[in-house]
């Protein structure tokens, strides 16, 4: 097999890039070792910011997100009971749009199949070859048949735990990385949200943030130890100590239901320098991973996506060679500042293990910049909405 580019992963990242190129006329293929059942069948977030409603209207697959998904024009945070509002039109004149990661991947999955481009699922022993010459290669298993795919790029978008980043020789790039003390408790339920728009919250016991995917099916969060097991969190625990962390504001307007689906995430930060080795590239979670208190993941994975088919298409279309030279440099500028504005959401509404009673006064003085200074508002608006593209 033969094509220009090589795409590792059928994430969103992966199936966008691919959609974007494809529609400018640049072959590639996609494989991915997991079955289409269960990429659809991870659980994400799905607070759009506009650089990624760009990415899905260049990529013609906006039209489910259109017609569904939900503007939010601010959020609310509470800290220790006290609700503030951050209103993002008032602010910056920009909202987001609430559309799941999983309507996302459905809906280019479905715009792949229609125009008959190829992807391979459970791709097996994925393997990368000659990426720093100009004839790379990939090899994989498919039904037992052993196969090779030749490309001009290899686009690595197969996440943390992906063989792209673990390709590239570990003295040419660093990494940074930080783990956080806790982790997620997620549940979804098919029940109306509790709220118009996210509420983010900061207590005592610990954060909680209150989610949506549509107008009745909602996804809620608790911070929990990293000792925590799923099994050990029945429905009704689940819901009694969300209430309590909400209060009884927002607690009155909660409608509980079983869970369909209850995980617990750990959280990260972490970045790789830099994202390209020779006629490799690194995009999405492949090169960076942030905590999902500041919903970015999916965001800095659309403006990777963006950057880099900006890139091949110069290259296709002029013979430059300019944007994959600063492809690299451009996504970082913007990952950084993504993962500032998650470091700070998570440091300023999570109770830490290790605080001590100056940690917390200067928690709530982060808080309280926000009900004093309407730049402290503004920026956080500027940040939530997304950095420039």
């Amino acid at each position: 097999m033969k094509t220009q580019v090589a795409i590792i992963g059928a994430g969103p990242a992966g199936l966008l890039l691919g959609q974007i190129l494809a529609k400018n006329g640049i072959d590639n293929v996609i494989l991915e070792r997991q079955t289409g059942d269960y990429v659809l069948g991870r659980i994400r977030a799905g607070v759009l910011e506009e650089v990624t409603v760009e990415a899905l209207r260049r990529a013609d697959v906006a039209a489910g997100l259109e017609k569904e998904g939900l503007i939010h024009t601010g959020c609310d945070l509470v800290y220790a009971g006290e609700t503030y509002r951050v209103d993002f039109e008032k602010e910056v004149g920009k909202h987001v749009v609430v559309y799941g990661q999983t309507e996302v991947t459905r809906d280019l999955m479905q715009a792949r199949e229609k125009i008959g481009a190829t992807t391979i699922y459970e791709a097996k022993d994925v393997a990368l070859h000659d990426v720093d010459t100009d004839a790379p290669y990939v090899t994989f298993t498919k039904d037992g048949q052993s196969q090779r795919l030749d490309c001009d790029f290899i686009a690595g978008c197969d996440g943390f735990h992906g063989v792209s980043r673990r390709t590239i020789p570990a003295d040419f790039i660093k990494t940074y990385e930080r783990i956080y003390p806790f982790g997620w408790l997620g549940l979804l339920s098919d029940t109306p949200p509790v709220h118009d728009e996210l509420i983010y919250v900061q207590h005592e016991r610990g954060f909680a943030l209150c989610s949506q995917r549509s107008k009745t099916r909602s996804r809620y969060y608790l911070q929990v130890s990293l000792s925590d097991t799923v099994e050990e969190w029945s429905d009704e625990n689940f819901w009694d100590e969300l209430r309590l962390r909400i209060g009884p504001e927002y607690a009155a307007n909660l409608v509980t239901g079983p869970s369909i689906e209850k995980s617990i995430a750990p959280l990260r930060s972490f970045v790789t320098e830099p994202m390209r080795y020779h006629n490799l590239f690194l995009a999405g979670d492949a090169a960076h991973i942030v905590p999902p208190t500041g919903a970015k993941g999916l965001n800095l994975a659309a403006s990777d996506v963006l950057y880099l088919s900006e890139a091949f298409g110069d290259f296709y279309k002029n013979q430059s060679r300019t944007g994959i030279e600063v492809y690299s440099d451009r996504a970082l500028r913007r990952i950084w500042g993504a993962e500032r504005f998650s470091w700070y959401m998570t440091n300023m509404l999570h109770t830490f293990p290790e605080m001590d009673a100056w940690d917390k006064k200067m928690q709530r003085a982060e808080f309280e910049q926000l009900l004093v200074s309407e730049n402290g508002a503004r920026l956080l608006a500027e940040n939530y909405v997304g950095l420039p593209y």
